[in-house]
């Protein structure tokens, strides 16, 4: 095995763009998706059982196609539908289905989005009564509720689970390299590969790398849920 390879000025400024697309990627679907999240969510939980129905339809389409499919579909898909070539030269938004980065960022943020909206819709539903007849009889509406008490108290409730879904979308950021010029980690992996046959050692270190950003998104969650989530804990008698 030939480990110097990767040390090469080259192959680490290779790894080095890749963990900032990776980072890039991740960040900006994780922020884009929170806010779709976070409305779909209120609709998923809302009176409008129109709105409940379309938007508990998307969800359910998001969750049981793969994600690769979801990339294929808007870059090979969207991206190349006529009618919209015709337009990304000048019409906004189509402009930006002719970048790579873009057409990712657009199936990661919808796809996050599904799966973070139930995740909050159910610790919604799950919010206790006491809470939502305590904050009424200090006679706040139904806004302010949602608001101060419901939202907040389902944010912190909800987040363990979502720290396994940012886990997740970290590793499905690797699907980003099936999009062309897309250079992120794995992508870095496979043109060293590629260039000099070196499939263990590439691959290896990509999977170290996808592990130290893992290992530091787990303590930073662990951290955050010890703060918020301290109310919760056992008490010490």
């Amino acid at each position: 095995m030939n480990w110097a390879v990767l040390f090469e000025a080259q192959n680490l400024a290779l790894f080095g763009t890749g963990i900032a697309t990776t980072l890039g990627l991740l960040f900006a679907s994780l922020l884009t998706g929170a806010i779709l999240a976070l409305g779909f969510s209120l609709l998923l939980t809302g009176p409008w059982a129109v709105l409940r129905w379309l938007v508990g339809g998307y969800t359910y389409v998001i969750r049981g196609t793969p994600l690769l499919i979801q990339v294929y579909l808007i870059y090979y898909g969207l991206g190349q539908l006529e009618w919209i070539q015709m337009r990304w030269d000048s019409v906004w938004p189509w402009t930006h289905f002719k970048e790579p980065f873009f057409c990712a960022l657009l199936a990661f943020s919808l796809n996050t989005a599904g799966y973070t909206a139930e995740m909050l819709a159910g610790a919604i539903r799950e919010t206790s009564a006491g809470e939502i007849e305590a904050a009424q009889s200090f006679g706040m509406n139904r806004v302010q509720v949602l608001w101060r008490i419901v939202l907040p108290s389902a944010l912190r409730r909800s987040l363990p689970a979502y720290s396994n879904e940012v886990v997740m979308m970290l590793h499905s950021t690797s699907l980003a390299s099936a999009v062309p010029s897309m250079l992120d980690v794995t992508a870095a992996a496979s043109r060293i590969y590629s260039e000099y046959y070196l499939p263990f050692e590439a691959y290896l270190a990509a999977a170290a790398i996808y592990l130290c950003a893992s290992f530091c998104l787990i303590g930073l969650f662990k951290l955050t849920e010890l703060r918020l989530l301290a109310y919760l804990a056992p008490r010490k008698h």
